[in-house]
């Protein structure tokens, strides 16, 4: 029996995890918190799960909460004036073909490293540093690394050819909160764009006391949104953002006017640079191990992609360890298990870097174009599932001239 060491119990180290488990394999896990601390601990993400993902997941029977998640069926979307507070210039609802869904990683983690230890797995609870790895590498057949908690740039060499930024391009407020009596009633992710100051989304989640909603606010450092001090509670957060809400998108502030916070930890900040690492981790006396997800490919959340990815990711590796039967997991196999992942991940990656960036006037020109023209918009939308069909129409402006120019005649006929 093959064993396989992950380190990082969350979306992409548990599904690979679990698949392995029912494959046959011996695995075990490596986290530094236990189900428990996981589920008492604090929101981590707003994870909007497209539906390849879901799919992913509904394969290895683990979408255990699809029956009570709220069904997220559109993407809208809504840009203001440069210069202006509160003028919509741009605002569009786009379709999903298929829905996606939130649910709260506390919830999901905590009950999936149960079912991992239930199916056999090992569950090791402790942290890891640089020190640990080379005994990890000779205790099993293949390591593969799930988080970047406890690695530093001397062990993971980035690759700077996909990595544009050197520093983190927006400062992250999450709030997790219901509307007394009902929850939540939204059934989309609305997605504000304030040019020069940052973006703003809001979507449902599933969380252990039922429905809620999720606010990301995504601020450029240093600009007005950027105004949520770590020293302030919670609820005088909510209030800082209410006040922001109420300056730059009231129509944004009306809808959480009565809200209230979820118990327990509900705020999160944070901030991202965004890299991508060589996958291959090398270590001394010739072994390696490989980085799986954000260990390898780190985004910021601007398009939503980050579950989604470690999700793409696990499914990657589970069919390559699975179609690899007993030959030995050396360097080549590791990279071309890393590209095969990419060549899907580039795009989502290309995506969210060009979302950090003011954009040019041709994505302007096609964000407003999907206005007026339905099919677009339903397009853009379904991007967030697949990126790689943005490219190259929203990525090149002769492209997306060309482009535009075919739709609109498609749509006067």
């Amino acid at each position: 029996m093959r064993k396989i060491t992950i380190v990082g119990a969350g979306q992409s180290g548990l599904l690979l995890g679990l698949g392995l488990l029912k494959e046959g394999y011996s695995v075990k896990i490596i986290t530094d918190r236990t189900p428990e601390a996981v589920l008492a601990g604090s929101v981590m993400s707003t994870q909007c799960m497209f539906h390849s993902s879901l799919e992913t997941e509904r394969q290895l029977s683990l979408n255990h909460w699809e029956a009570d998640c709220p069904k997220i069926k559109h993407i809208q979307f809504c840009a203001t004036a440069p210069r202006e507070k509160a003028q919509k210039i741009i605002e569009w609802t786009g379709d999903l073909d298929r829905y996606a869904q939130s649910v709260d990683q506390r919830i999901k983690f905590s009950a999936w490293m149960e079912e991992f230890e239930a199916l056999g797995g090992l569950l090791e609870i402790r942290k890891i540093d640089a020190s640990d790895l080379s005994s990890l590498a000779q205790q099993a057949d293949l390591v593969i690394v799930a988080t970047g908690k406890g690695l530093n740039d001397q062990i993971r060499r980035k690759n700077p050819e996909c990595s544009p930024f050197d520093a983190p391009q927006r400062k992250l407020s999450l709030f997790y909160v219901q509307h007394p009596d009902q929850g939540t009633t939204l059934d989309r992710v609305s997605f504000n764009v304030i040019p020069s100051i940052g973006e703003y989304f809001v979507m449902p989640v599933l969380t252990e006391h039922g429905p809620a909603e999720a606010m990301l606010f995504e601020a450029i450092p240093e600009g007005p949104m950027d105004c949520f001090s770590r020293n302030n509670s919670e609820e005088e957060r909510l209030i800082k953002a209410r006040e922001f809400l109420g300056e730059y998108l009231p129509w944004e502030q009306q809808r959480i006017a009565s809200v209230v916070l979820l118990t327990g930890q509900s705020v999160l900040q944070g901030e991202i640079t965004p890299t991508v690492y060589h996958p291959v981790i090398q270590l001394d006396a010739g072994m390696q191990l490989l980085a799986m997800a954000d260990a390898a490919c780190l985004n910021d959340p601007i398009t939503g992609q980050g579950s989604n990815n470690a999700t793409k990711a696990a499914d990657t590796y589970l069919q390559r360890i699975l179609e690899h039967t007993d030959k030995p997991f050396d360097q080549k196999w590791m990279e071309d298990t890393f590209n095969t992942f990419w060549q899907q991940a580039q795009w989502s990656t290309q995506w969210s870097n060009m979302m950090l960036m003011p954009p040019p006037e041709f994505v302007l020109n096609l964000l407003g174009a999907a206005g007026q023209i339905p099919e677009l918009a339903n397009r853009i939308a379904n991007a967030f599932d697949n990126p790689a069909d943005l490219f190259p129409w929203f990525a090149d402006e002769q492209a997306a001239g060309e482009y535009l120019q075919n739709l609109t005649t498609e749509v006067e006929h």
